[in-house]
C-alpha cells in the first residue's frame, strides 16, 4: 500500500485543482492521499467527491502555521472539525496574518526596482483560501524575475531575505490542544528539514507528546539519512507515529513528486487508531476517512 499524507492543491500554493490532484495520486498508484493545505479545509469537498468516485481512500487535514519558542513550525491536522469554533478563530488569524503581509512584500520588492503589483499576486494565487509567499514567487516567475520559487524565495522572500515580511502563526502548544478538541489528531510537519536545525528536539518533542501530539514526519524530501534515523528513532523512544510524504505541489515545488516519500502501512495503523480515539475523546462530530475500508 502506497500512503502519501501531505499534499497541496490550488486551494491554498499546489498548483492543481483538488480534483486534479486525486486524479495525479491515482495515476501515481497512490492507495492513500492526505489533502493538507495550508490553514484551511477549504478543498476538502472537491477532494472528497473526486476520491469517492475513484475509490481513493482520502484522509481530510490541513498544514498550520505555528510558531514554537521563537521558531516557525508546520503542523499536519488530520480530520479536525473544521467547523469547532476556537479551530476557526484560529485558522482566521493566520490566514489574515498571510494576506496582510502581500503589500508588505510587495512594497518591498518594488523598493528592490522589480515592478510587482498585488494584482499580479492575486492573478497567480486565483481563489486560493491561502494566498502568501508562494503566490508572490508565481508572480515573479511569471514577471521573467526569476526561474522558478526556489530562486525567488532562495532571493527574496526566505528570512532574511530583502522582502520577507512577518506574520501571524498561532502557537504550537494550542493548536495542538484546539485540534485535539476538533476531534482531530497533529503531526509535525518536517520538524528538521525548513532551517537545517534539529529543533525541536527530542526534549521538545517529548513535552508536545505529553500535550497530545501524535507523530512526526520522518521521511521528507527535506530531511537527509542522518535527519531520518534520529527522527525515527525520537518517534519510537517517545511513542509517536514516524510518517512520510511528498509534500507535493505539483508543478510549485521541484523533487516532490507524488509517492517521493511515503508512510509505513504500520504508521498509518496506529494514527487511524489515534484518530478514532481522538474523535471518540471530542464532543465534535470529526470528519470520516473517505473510502476507509478500501486498501486495508
Amino acid at each position: 500500500m502506497r500512503i502519501d499524507l501531505h499534499t497541496h492543491s490550488r486551494a491554498s500554493d499546489g498548483t492543481q485543482s483538488p480534483e486534479e490532484l486525486v486524479h495525479a495520486a491515482v495515476a501515481a498508484g497512490i492507495d492513500v492521499l492526505g489533502i493538507t493545505d495550508h490553514d484551511s479545509a477549504e478543498g476538502w469537498a472537491a477532494a472528497s467527491a473526486a476520491a469517492e468516485r475513484t475509490g481513493l481512500q482520502l484522509v481530510r487535514g490541513m498544514e498550520i502555521s505555528t510558531r514554537h519558542d521563537g521558531h516557525g513550525v508546520h503542523l499536519l491536522a488530520y480530520l479536525p472539525d473544521p467547523t469547532h469554533p476556537e479551530l476557526v478563530s484560529e485558522l482566521d488569524q493566520v490566514l489574515e496574518g498571510r494576506t496582510s503581509r502581500v503589500p508588505a512584500m510587495v512594497a518591498r520588492l518594488r523598493s528592490l526596482g522589480i515592478d510587482i503589483t498585488e494584482d499580479d499576486v492575486r492573478r497567480a494565487s486565483g481563489h486560493s483560501a491561502a494566498a502568501g509567499r508562494p503566490h508572490v514567487a508565481d508572480a515573479l516567475v511569471t514577471l521573467g524575475v526569476v526561474a522558478d520559487r526556489n530562486e525567488a524565495f532562495a532571493r527574496f522572500l526566505d528570512r532574511g531575505r530583502p522582502a520577507h515580511a512577518n506574520r501571524y502563526a498561532a502557537p504550537l502548544r494550542t493548536m495542538i490542544r484546539v485540534v485535539a478538541e476538533a476531534g482531530g489528531v497533529t503531526v509535525i510537519a518536517h520538524p528538521w528539514g525548513r532551517h537545517g536545525q534539529e529543533r525541536p528536539d527530542e526534549a521538545a518533542l517529548e513535552e508536545l507528546a505529553a500535550l497530545g501530539l501524535a507523530g512526526i514526519e520522518v521521511d521528507h524530501q527535506d530531511h537527509g539519512p542522518r535527519s531520518r534515523d534520529k527522527l525515527r528513532a525520537i518517534a519510537r523512544n517517545l511513542g509517536l507515529v514516524a510518517t512520510g510524504s511528498s509534500d507535493h505541489h505539483g508543478a510549485g515545488k521541484v523533487d516532490h513528486e507524488l509517492g517521493c516519500n511515503t508512510t509505513d502501512p504500520e504508521q498509518y495503523a496506529d494514527l487511524l487508531a489515534r484518530i478514532d480515539a481522538a474523535a471518540a475523546a471530542s464532543s465534535r462530530t470529526a470528519p470520516l476517512v473517505i473510502n476507509r475500508e478500501n486498501n486495508l
